[in-house]
Formats: structure tokens, sequence, C-alpha cells
């Protein structure tokens, strides 16, 4: 299927009459006769084809006079993967636009982020997504209000000002427009759902299948630093730090959904703590694409079969794990545990985790810029690595985001003192978030290809690794898998 608003029509039009939930998200269908527009799964009979038209956002639906149906609610739909696997102007716009850049800084500002004008941002957004960042940002403001609205008891006045809207007669209007329901009647419709805890919102996280939990959240509870994160419970927990305050999320994997439960200090903070929980699992990923691909090696279509839809655990802040990286150069996993824990102890924020176990937001660069050097217990050479890299990120000489051009990045942290190619492709792979970043010199991997009978030199898995382009990150999860011995050494 094409990307943009070139979409194939005969693909399409195949997708909704099987009801095929892998689409969901890639585009939406809207229908002539009732001005509806769905998800392509929707449980509905399909309409005839020459009734159906495609668009490839929601916000273009809505643009173009369609409300959301009632049924499929493809406000809910999995976001396109397209965003997270490309790194060109539209993708990073996106991302950007997820992390509600617009709605805090204006088109302006998220054209300043970009390094594009405005009207150059505009024009190639509306040519691919048939939408403006304007109209973009209104339906994800729809849509956190929606889910305040049938998750919550707080106010409309308080949903709507939360939810990003300027005046309480916009939200009745969007959401009326959006869902041909009042916030009331939306309200009234919406399941009884189990009590959180005070404060807290419980929310369902949806994804692709298939959803393979054992390496993400493996990952993630074994790498946790002690204050920040834990796994608790059947669930991976940890804070989070927002643009308007601080929350802390705690995230559980279940068949059909990730169940999120998040509590806030700022519930506007809500729209960009989803967008950052689903990044960090990599649930807008598409694993029948992914997997597809990697089985064509007949080395790797074992592994996939075993365990299909491994997913690459990524970070929900970039420059968080670019520092967490450094601490761990050329020690144990266990030691860089303990070595963040105690910079967390040290110079983190405070927080109040009302279940008790998290007690600091992992510090900023802007406070680690200003620690003394002569405190950091660490080999010199790598405390000029870590200083090094925390003031070009305090002073902004290097910025690491979801809009950030991969190559750009890659081609600066490399420019660092102490930074090699393993440490490189290890930010781009979990912070950046490059589907295709690859690990050739990495301890586990080599493990996993001398046992699988893959090239055993850096240079040659590459050369190999290029039959697996533009999956090679998750290549790399189902490489790890293999391997049985705990990975104790990181290089740099």
């Amino acid at each position: 299927m094409q990307k943009g608003t070139n979409l194939d029509r005969e693909h399409c039009v195949r997708a909704v009459q099987s009801k095929d939930a892998r689409f969901d998200g890639w585009f939406f269908t809207a229908v002539l006769t009732t001005r509806i527009y769905c998800r392509p799964s929707c449980p509905v009979v399909p309409p005839k084809p020459e009734n159906m038209t495609f668009y490839p956002s929601a916000a273009a639906c809505q643009q173009a006079g369609f409300r959301a149906c009632k049924r499929c609610r493809p406000d809910t739909s999995p976001g396109s993967p397209e965003w997270n696997q490309r790194a060109d102007l539209v993708a990073r716009a996106m991302r950007l636009i997820a992390d509600g850049v617009v709605d805090r800084e204006g088109v302006p500002g998220l054209a300043v982020r970009l390094g594009y004008s405005p009207r150059q941002v505009e024009r190639q957004l509306l040519a691919e997504l048939g939408a403006g960042p304007l109209a973009l940002a209104r339906a994800q403001r729809a849509q956190t209000a929606r889910l305040l609205i049938e998750t919550t008891a707080l106010p409309m006045a308080e949903i709507a000002f939360a939810a990003g809207f300027s005046s309480i007669r916009t939200f009745n209007d969007t959401v009326r427009e959006v869902f041909a329901l009042s916030p009331s009647e939306l309200r009234a419709r919406a399941p009884k759902s189990a009590s959180s805890a005070p404060g807290a919102l419980s929310l369902r996280l949806p994804f692709r299948a298939p959803l393979n939990p054992d390496n993400l959240f493996g990952h993630l509870a074994a790498t946790a630093v002690p204050g920040v994160e834990e796994w608790r419970d059947g669930a991976y927990r940890r804070t989070l730090r927002l643009p308007y305050g601080h929350g802390i999320v705690a995230l559980a994997p279940k068949p059909d959904h990730i169940a999120c439960r998040l509590t806030l200090s700022d519930l506007r903070d809500l729209p960009v703590a989803i967008s950052r929980c689903r990044r960090l699992l990599d649930l807008d990923a598409d694993p029948v694409a992914v997997d597809d691909q990697l089985r064509t090696d007949p080395v790797l279509a074992p592994l996939v079969d075993k365990a299909p839809g491994r997913r690459v655990p990524r970070t929900v802040d970039e420059a968080e794990f670019a520092v967490r990286a450094v601490l761990g150069q050329q020690v144990s996993t266990a030691a860089a545990r303990t070595h963040a824990a105690r910079v967390v102890t040290a110079h983190g924020t405070p927080v109040d985790d009302p279940e008790g176990g998290l007690t600091h937001l992992f510090p900023s660069p802007e406070a680690l810029a200003e620690v003394a050097p002569e405190t950091l217990a660490m080999p010199r050479t790598r405390r000029t690595t870590f200083t090094t890299l925390v003031g070009r990120l305090a002073d902004g000489t290097l910025h690491l985001g979801v809009e950030s051009d991969w190559a750009q990045a890659r081609a600066k942290l490399l420019e660092l003192p102490g930074f090699g190619p393993w440490t490189v492709d290890a930010i781009a792979m979990r912070a950046l978030g490059d589907p295709d970043a690859f690990l050739p010199t990495d301890l586990g991997i080599r493990r996993a290809a001398q046992e699988l009978g893959l090239p055993g030199t850096p240079a040659a898995l590459t050369a190999r690794a290029a039959a697996w382009r533009p999956w090679r990150a998750y290549a790399v999860q189902y490489l790890w898998a293999t391997d049985s011995h705990p990975i104790n050494f990181l290089p740099v």
C-alpha cells in the first residue's frame, strides 16, 4: 500500500472487506452515504465499494465532514507505524504533534523544531495526510477529551482545558462534531470501569498483534534504575518527566492490550504521557511486516516462528537514555544500574509515589551539567565522556528528541569523546527509534551469531544483515533472545 494520500484503493477495499485489523491506523474508511468514518476492521457489514473513500488520517476525515463510528471507535486505533519507521519531515512532525508541541508552542514552534518554515510544514502534511498541523492537533485533543470523559469523573470544564481546548464552547462543539454526541452523552454511554486509585487514570493501550512481551518487559525490568523504575505485581512502573509536571505510570501486558495506569501532577500532560508510553513499548509497530521480512533469512525464520511479535524496548526520555548508555559503558548491567541509582539519589528530583517504591525523576541534563566532575565515581575517560555529553545536552548544541534527524544525531554523537559505534547505535535504536539500527560488536549478538552459524566478524555480520533491512533493530531482539548468557560487558 502506498503512503500518504495516494492510497491504493484496491488494497484498501480488500482490507475493509476482510476486516483486517493490521491496517487499523494505516488509513481510515469514510462512508459517503452515512458520513461516518471507521477503522478497516470495523465489525459492521462493510459498505459497498462505491460508497467508500479513504483518508490517511482521522483529522482528514473530520475536515471532510465525517464523524467517528460509534461501533469501532477509530480514534482508539494504534498509531500508524509510518511515523516510527521514518525520519523525514512528515514523520518527525507527526511525532512532535503526538508529543503535544502544537498545543504548547503552536505551528511556529513546531516549524522551528523541524528547521523548516511553517508554510513548508503545512504543505507537506497536507500533501501526505490530507490535514495540516492544527487539524491533526485538534483530532488529538478530541481523542484526549473522549478518554477523560469516559475514564474519569472530572467536571467537563476541567476536561476541556486538560485536553488542550481554549474554551468550553470549542470543547463542546468539537466533541459533538467528531463523535456526534455531546460530552455528557459520551459519559453516559461509557462502560462502568473498576475504580482506580485516587488521582489515577486507567487506560487500555492498543497494539497490532502479535506482541511478544517477554523481551520487551524483561529488558525494562532487568535494566530498571532503582528509584526511577521497578517491576511490581506484573507491571513495569516508572516516573515520567513531562512538560507541565511529572507522572508515574504502571504498564502491564494483557492478551489484547497494555493496561496503563497513570498518575499525573497536571492532566494537561495526558496525551504526552500516552504518546511516550506507546513509544517506550513500540506499540505502533507493524509486527507482521517486520517478521515477514526477517523470515526470508533461513537462520532467523525459526527464531521468528518460535516467538513472533518481538518489539524494540525504547525510552520515554531520549536524553536520559543517552546518559544511562554512558554510565553503562564497559561495566555489567548490574553495575550500570548501581551507577545510575547513585546519580539519581544525588541529583534527581524527589517525587511522591502513592504506592511506594519510586522516589525520583531521573535528573535532567541541566542538573547533571552542574555536578562537579571530581564527585563522579568513574574512570577519568568516562567522566570526560559523561560531562561532555550532559554539557552539550544542557546547552542545546546536542538535541535528542522525537524530531531528531537520525543521521545528523549519529554524526553529532560520534564527535563526542568516548562515543564509539556501539554506544551511538544503542542510542539510535533505543532513544531515537531507528528501526534499522544494528549492533554487530555487541557481545550478545556475537554469541548468538556463533551459536547460529552466522559470520563472526562485525564487518561480515553487517554484510549478512543487509538482507534484514530496514528492520535490523528487530533482528537484534531475536538474536539477543538466543543468548543464554547474561550480557556482562557493554562496549563503547
